[in-house]
């Protein structure tokens, strides 16, 4: 081997060297019997991903941008609550007398008109009571009849009375007349006798007008004894005509019918069973005029009004915004209310945020449909923007 090729092997093996301390001692020489692996290939660039990237980040920016401006123009003056639900003022249907029931001709869900039967009573000791009722009345009414006959007779009496004491005393009248000439002329002409019997005449004749002038005072008092007893008897009949009345209403109550119109529920006795005053036959919900009831943060209430515009979202329809109105707000919070209302006279005190029931007015158009029923919940969302400065109510001055 020439000195030439010692020089070129210690060469190559002094760049070796360095190499492998320019890269960290990471590179190691391979046996002479093992091919060297091939160096990796260098990654290439993903211009691809970081467009994406700047493109997401870029709507990202948009998408807060214009969140942001829709709630200050918007969101901002809207108010929502998930405590709401859809309210009716709903009637429970009772008996108001006893016995059994004959039919009970409706089922639940059955839509009614005013005045539909809901349910039938056996009505046939009603009736009797009716009957009977109308004919003692009816006695009595000829009770009145008969004494006010009597009083017209009596009072025909006076009238008789009172011509008899007018002949009575015209023969007074003349008696005295005639005892006054027969006393003139007694001396010469008359004889004792005629002159007793004039005397007589008179004094008999100032009997009968004094008996005719008691009579009238005795038919004058039995036309008065007779009208007392006519409004005795007028009263005793308007008595009876109370009792008739009254078991005419019972005869009526007998038939339970529908107040207004509505759909029937919670229906619960059926035909044969035996109901008392009270007792619940089945409750009637007028589903054409349904509400909202939202209960609301009394920190939500600076800013809502009656009148304002509400969007309902009910939970049976997500698909379906239904817009209302305020109607009212409660004059108290629910707790004020309530059975035992709180007393935080006491010396542990924490702060609880109330909430006051605030009514919601549903369209009429919507309410008809018949979807919203009570009990459903919804979200409500009150639109302040407008009728935020005036006031809730007017309150009335006392004079």
């Amino acid at each position: 081997m020439s000195l030439r090729e010692d020089s070129d092997r210690s060469e190559t093996a002094l760049g070796r060297v360095e190499e492998e301390r320019a890269e960290g001692g990471r590179a190691r020489t391979l046996p002479p019997t093992v091919a060297p692996e091939p160096a990796p290939a260098a990654k290439p660039r993903r211009p691809l991903r970081r467009a994406v990237l700047g493109l997401a980040l870029c709507a990202a920016l948009g998408g807060g941008a214009y969140a942001g401006w829709d709630w200050w123009t918007v969101g901002r003056f809207f108010v929502s609550t998930d405590d709401a639900y859809v309210q009716a003022d709903i009637s429970v249907l009772a008996a108001k007398v006893s016995g059994y029931l004959a039919a009970v001709p409706v089922v639940n869900g059955q839509a009614v008109k005013r005045g539909d039967v809901i349910a039938r009573l056996d009505d046939g000791d009603y009736r009797l009571a009716l009957k009977a009722a109308e004919d003692k009345l009816a006695t009595q009414e000829s009770t009145i009849a008969r004494v006010g006959r009597q009083a017209e007779a009596a009072q025909a009496q006076v009238l008789q009375s009172a011509a008899q004491i007018d002949a009575a005393k015209a023969d007074a009248v003349r008696a005295g007349a005639d005892y006054a000439r027969a006393t003139q002329m007694q001396a010469d002409y008359v004889a004792k006798s005629r002159i007793d019997q004039a005397k007589a005449d008179r004094d008999r004749t100032e009997a009968a007008v004094k008996s005719a002038e008691a009579a009238l005072v005795a038919a004058r008092a039995n036309v008065a004894v007779l009208r007392a007893q006519t409004r005795e008897a007028e009263s005793l009949a308007a008595e009876l005509r109370t009792a008739a009345d009254r078991a005419r209403r019972d005869l009526d109550f007998a038939v339970i019918r529908a107040p207004f119109d509505g759909v029937v529920g919670n229906k619960a006795v059926e035909a044969g069973a035996y109901v008392s005053p009270g007792s619940r036959i089945a409750a009637l919900v007028p589903l054409q005029s349904v509400r909202v009831d939202a209960n609301f943060k009394e920190t939500q209430l600076g800013r809502v009004r009656p009148g304002q515009e509400v969007h309902i979202h009910v939970d049976a329809y997500p698909d379906r915004d239904i817009v209302g109105t305020v109607e009212s707000l409660s004059p108290a919070s629910g707790s004020v209310f309530s059975l035992l209302p709180p007393d935080n006279a006491t010396g542990n005190f924490t702060k609880i945020v109330q909430r006051l029931p605030v009514r919601v007015h549903v369209p009429e158009d919507v309410a008809r449909e018949g979807l919203l029923r009570p009990g459903l919940s919804v979200v409500v969302r009150v639109d302040t923007r407008e009728g935020a400065d005036a006031p809730v109510q007017k309150l009335a001055v006392r004079p």
